[in-house]
């Protein structure tokens, strides 16, 4: 294993772990659904600055035979688990703006010791823009964390659920394509055919993601409805793009894979819907 891979590793375990201690001492399902809502809410935000405005590029050394792809798993790292853990432990034990202050500097001086080591580089991206937004994204977290104390109603609980559903299937659309190089995307938006590929995949999972809160929306008898209009959607845009050229797979599983697992995001959506319609104030939650 390449020396860059145990910086992203060791923060990893680390984020894992602060997720654990928050867990353990709240004891409550909504702890990992806001850690969930606050991936959500950081995968919105890479979307935009780091695939489509190339801000800046991880070096884990995770995946050797593309670049792109392991950083890719380099934002993995940092947006599925660092900020996300931070921010749900600020919110759960109520902590003010001298805590806040305090981690985002720690968060800004480990990114400074990864530019300096080499195993981080920024393109347009400053230190002081990470130290002007992770305030905000803490922020951000401890708002969630109110609402999500409460019993959630309209607008606001379609929004929470679709922050916590999509990483999920992001993650799932993402992960094997990064992995096993199952599928390409050519759309022509990059030179690089890897950022073509990633930024095609988070269009669509950012599209499909609001079809499973409408789908989880949608009562009635007949449930198992539900999961044949998911699979039925997603088939039908494997047919179109496969038809116009935008997709390519690249192994026999490729099609079956990316029909079914809408599905399974489904299943784990109407699980988190459940959840989030339990009052608050039977889980002992905070006000």
């Amino acid at each position: 294993m390449h020396s860059n891979s145990y910086w992203y590793l060791g923060l990893g375990i680390a984020s894992l772990l602060l997720l654990a201690y928050v867990c353990f001492r709240t004891r409550s399902a909504r702890c990992l659904l806001l850690f969930a809502a606050m991936v959500g809410f950081g995968y919105l935000i890479e979307t935009v600055i780091y695939i489509f405005l190339d801000s800046y590029r991880y070096y884990p050394k995770l995946i050797k035979n593309d670049p792109y792809y392991d950083s890719n798993m380099g934002a993995v790292a940092s947006n599925m688990l660092t900020l996300p853990a931070v921010a749900t432990f600020i919110a759960y034990f109520g902590l003010g703006w001298r805590w806040i202050t305090g981690l985002t500097v720690l968060m800004v001086l480990i990114e400074w010791l990864f530019l300096k080591l080499g195993i981080y580089e920024h393109h347009w991206w400053k230190l002081i823009y990470t130290a002007a937004g992770f305030p905000v994204y803490f922020w951000v977290g401890k708002v969630l964390y109110r609402q999500m104390s409460r019993r959630l109603r309209g607008t606001l609980h379609w929004l929470i659920l679709y922050l916590i559903v999509s990483p999920l299937s992001g993650t799932l659309h993402i992960l094997p394509i990064m992995l096993f190089e199952c599928r390409i995307y050519q759309v022509d938006w990059f030179a690089d055919p890897s950022r073509d590929t990633t930024a095609f995949a988070a269009v669509y999972y950012l599209s499909i993601s609001v079809l499973h809160v409408v789908a989880i929306k949608l009562n009635g008898r007949m449930q198992w409805a539900k999961y044949v209009l998911i699979a039925g959607f997603a088939l039908l845009i494997t047919v179109v793009l496969k038809s116009t050229g935008i997709l390519k797979s690249l192994t026999w599983w490729d099609p079956l894979y990316y029909v079914l697992s809408p599905c399974l995001v489904l299943g784990a959506a109407q699980a988190i819907e459940n959840i989030l319609a339990i009052d608050p104030k039977s889980e002992g939650i905070r006000q």
